[in-house]
Parts: C-alpha cells; structure tokens; sequence
C-alpha cells in the first residue's frame, strides 16, 4: 500500500476535533489539520513533527478545506491522501480498510454501515446522491455522500468550482469524467444522538447548492461537454 497522508477539514468541532488528531497521529504518516475559520481558532499542542495546522482566516467549505490539505500533501510529496471527518463519525484505524483498494488515480470512499442513531435525512440524501452520480457517471455506488474518502493529488488538476459540500459531488464526477476511477471499501460510523451531534450542513442552502449542481452536470453529459 502507497504512503498516504490524512487530511482532516475542521470548521468549529472543538469538542471531537483533538481525538480525531489524536487517532489520526497513530498512523505514523503525516497528518494536516486545515481549520476552515473556526472561532475560536482551533489550537493543538504537540511536539509530533508528522502534524500540520493550516488556517484559513474565513469560513470557505469544505471543498476549500480539503482542496488546501491536498495541496500541502503534494508539498509533502505524497501521491494520495485520505481526508477524516473531524465530528469523530470515522474511525482512523479503519484507513487499513482501505488497502485492497489501492489503486492509482482511483478515489476511494468508505462506505458507511449504517446503524440506529442514523437520521432518516441521511438515509435519503445517501439514495438522492446515488441515484444522480450514477445518471452523471453510469456508475452505481453505494454511498456517495460519505466523508471519508482516499483521493489521489491529480484531484488538484480538476476544474473544481464547488468549495462546500457540493465539492463531494462534483469531484466525483469530473474524477470520472477525467479517466479516474472510483472504488468503495465498507466501513463503521459512529452518530452520535441528536442533542449531541454537531452539524454545518445547511438543510436549504446545501440542499439547493446540490439540486444546482446535479442539474448542471446531467445537462452537461446529455450534451456531451464532458
């Protein structure tokens, strides 16, 4: 299996954020925390030369977030990267999960095992998102929508537009579109109850942001502008 490093988006989850480096750090790869303009910053105290705080002074998504971890992977000279959640619904250790899927220009998406806690609204966006990658790509997967993913460098070579979480989407399917491929390896969350779980993800503008984005690349492969 390639050396690959973790790549951790933050924005705002202090009370899960230091166990999911913690965990992290155990990998004994390099591991990038790129806090996304949380107040207050996100602060780690550690002697551990493998770890690496980036900041953005402002709030830009998820997609920015990563986009910026993955650009300091290739600087570190790492191919791939694996991006973990940091509300502590992954498992670190369950990077070894992903060996058997170690293939180069291919994303990689752990596929979530879903238990009792699960929201019904995850359950559905999971199925609404499958159904228009497969239309986008011919491909069916199972969960498209999972956060923990293996991608490699070239994703930086894409024309990314989305910075939020529509970003999850479109690198997909301009990954596809570009050659790549893209693979699923089943892995364990853990959610949280209701009262404790902390969420950015905004029902109606996220929502909206997606239907957007769906619509625009369904239009763009009917038309062959791949």
């Amino acid at each position: 299996m390639r050396k690959q490093c973790i790549v951790i988006p933050v924005y705002n989850n202090p009370e899960t954020v230091f166990k999911v480096v913690e965990s992290a750090l155990e990998s004994a790869v390099d591991v990038i925390v790129v806090d996304d303009g949380s107040s207050p910053a996100v602060a780690i105290k550690s002697d551990c030369n493998r770890l690496h705080t980036l900041r953005h002074q402002s709030n830009k998504g998820k997609g920015e977030a990563i986009l910026t971890g993955a650009r300091k992977a290739k600087e570190l000279g790492y191919s791939s990267f694996f991006v973990v959640d940091a509300d502590g619904q992954h498992f670190a250790h369950e990077i070894e999960n992903f060996a058997a899927s170690d293939v180069e220009n291919c994303i990689v998406i752990g596929c979530r095992r879903f238990g009792e806690n699960v929201p019904g609204s995850s359950k559905f966006g999971r199925k609404f998102s499958n159904f228009w990658i497969k239309t986008e790509t011919g491909l069916l997967l199972d969960d498209t929508q999972s956060g923990f993913r293996s991608y490699p460098i070239s994703i930086l070579e894409l024309d990314l537009k989305k910075k939020r979480y529509d970003f999850e989407i479109e690198v997909l399917v301009k990954h596809v579109w570009n050659g790549g491929c893209i693979q699923e390896v089943e892995i364990e969350v853990h959610y949280p109850k209701a009262d404790e779980r902390i969420s950015h993800f905004h029902a109606f503008k996220d929502n909206l942001r997606l239907t957007r984005l769906h619509s625009a690349l369904v239009f763009r492969r009917w038309l062959g502008l791949k």
